[in-house]
């Protein structure tokens, strides 16, 4: 194995990178970022990686949601509450169904950068570079917006910042405390079609709570707080390679920008530069499969990405399509297998089933959704590995994206809030239909 460092990545093939019109202002950003604080700590990553490994033995359930690509503009108080509202509330269905501990894993405070399918975009005649992510360039269609501009990294940095500021002082300060779960009740759940089971739960749960302390005469302080962990694709590499770091009392360089990186399908190539990168930190590393991918480019992408076999270490994210899972999920399954390398399996049913309706919405079927996601579990099932986690794209806000649902949203209801700039997402109630249909199928 070739030796390891942070810059070692650029010796290879970069697939998704933006093209900067000035390397000197990029090395400049970069410098600068260089310097600043580290936004998360290595005994955050580590504790991360050992409740992952727990969840690989069945032992714990990785719940790992959020928006397909963050705005700076998201960087306000009653968004950043949300998100985590959805996340707890989802976390609370699951706790009480699975009857295991949840690890929460938020797409947040650093998903500012999206692949593309194509460099450029055309509207009316017009070619511009495609947007990127705020983290590179602006969604508006003029020349000026998309340019590559690297003070965008600073900015991306300080949005990252201030929101993991807030979700801790969230944490801290009682709002995820599991005594007053009314706490994380969203404005408009209690029209949901999922209200009633919802609250059905959170009464047993407190019940239960109440018993268990009255049991050991006093409170448990940990059940004040509840913890959330940070995610993103680790697509700019010179983003993720400025805040790589070494850490006092530990071996080995560790990305400081978020507790669990991914690479995302577009740059999953084994010789390419995303995974020479990912080869090397420290972190527990994500890596979204699909098809298209043989079974001897898996076996080596498996022992490349976790090289010490370590559990806790490896997500490997499926993401088939319903169509295909049935199909392809079994030959990765084994494919896994023979390698022996330890890894913990998440099902994203999100990304193999995208369409654009007759209008031009680019949709998700909710009845697809929860196809793969039914198979998915059967199939581990069969196979006997375990479906550890899930890894959605969702958000707490009232939005109509996805099609279907206990509300039967159709094409045209698609018009009401569709809000998103890349791609759909489950909207609050989906979400909390879809974390009953993950308790139903699992148990």
């Amino acid at each position: 194995m070739e030796q390891w460092h942070p810059t070692s990545w650029q010796q290879k093939r970069a697939l998704q990178q933006a093209i900067y019109p000035s390397a000197e202002a990029l090395h400049q950003a970069l410098e600068q970022l260089a310097e600043l604080p580290p936004l998360v700590t290595s005994w955050e990553i580590e504790s991360l990686k050992e409740q992952l490994a727990a969840a690989e033995r069945g032992e714990a359930f990785l719940l790992q949601g959020g928006d397909c690509a963050e705005n700076f503009s998201d960087c306000s108080s009653p968004i950043i509450t949300n998100k985590l509202k959805i996340l707890l509330q989802m976390s609370l269905l699951l706790i009480h169904g699975l009857n295991r501990r949840v690890i929460r894993v938020g797409r947040i405070a650093g998903q500012y950068a999206k692949p593309r399918s194509a460099d450029t975009e055309t509207r009316a005649g017009v070619t511009l570079p495609s947007y990127r992510g705020d983290l590179i360039n602006g969604p508006e269609f003029d020349a000026q917006s998309r340019i590559p501009d690297p003070v965008r990294l600073l900015r991306g940095y300080g949005r990252a910042a201030m929101t993991l500021n807030f979700i801790r002082a969230l944490s801290d300060c009682g709002f995820a405390d599991l005594h007053h779960p009314e706490y994380w009740n969203l404005d408009f759940v209690q029209h949901s079609p999922q209200a009633a089971e919802y609250r059905r739960v959170v009464a047993e749960l407190s019940s239960s709570l109440r018993f268990m302390e009255s049991l050991i005469g006093g409170g448990n302080s940990e059940l004040n707080r509840v913890r959330f962990f940070t995610s993103h694709e680790g697509l700019h590499l010179h983003y993720e390679q400025a805040l790589t770091r070494k850490v006092p009392n530990r071996s080995g360089y560790y990305n400081l920008s978020t507790h669990l990186p991914w690479i995302g399908f577009r740059t999953t190539a084994l010789n390419g530069a995303h995974v020479e990168y990912f080869r090397g930190i420290r972190n527990p590393v994500g890596v979204k499969l699909g098809t298209g991918l043989s079974s001897a480019d898996i076996q080596a992408l498996v022992e490349r990405l976790n090289p010490k076999n370590e559990s806790g270490k490896l997500i490997l994210i499926h993401r088939f399509g319903s169509d295909a899972v049935g199909d392809e999920l079994p030959r990765m399954l084994e494919s896994v297998h023979r390698s022996g390398i330890h890894v913990l399996w998440v099902c994203d049913p999100m990304h193999g089933n995208t369409e654009s309706t007759a209008s031009g919405y680019k949709t998700r079927r909710f009845s697809k959704i929860l196809s793969e996601l039914e198979q998915s579990f059967d199939i581990h099932r069969q196979q006997g590995s375990i479906l550890g986690g899930v890894h959605f794209e969702l958000t707490g806000d009232d939005v109509t994206e996805c099609i279907g649902g206990a509300r039967g949203l159709d094409e045209a209801g698609l018009e009401r809030a569709y809000k998103t700039q890349v791609d759909p997402r489950l909207n609050y109630e989906q979400a909390l239909e879809m974390a009953m249909a993950i308790v139903r199928r699992s148990v």
